[in-house]
């Protein structure tokens, strides 16, 4: 089982662990606009991972 089989299985496992990664993401997205460096898809994902992480630990 790969690293990405085991993440889809806990969001699926954890009731309203996707939403809030939906929502960090949105909130990551908004706040990159500015930063042309970042981009708004790299601070989606740093968003989402955060929400991932605070919800794992």
């Amino acid at each position: 089982m790969s690293k990405i089989d085991q993440v889809q299985n806990e969001i699926k496992a954890t009731p309203g662990l996707g939403r809030k990664m939906a929502k960090y993401s949105a909130i990551g997205a908004v706040i990159a606009i500015p930063l042309p460096v970042v981009g708004p898809v790299l601070g989606a994902l740093a968003g989402a991972y955060l929400a991932y992480s605070k919800r794992k630990g």
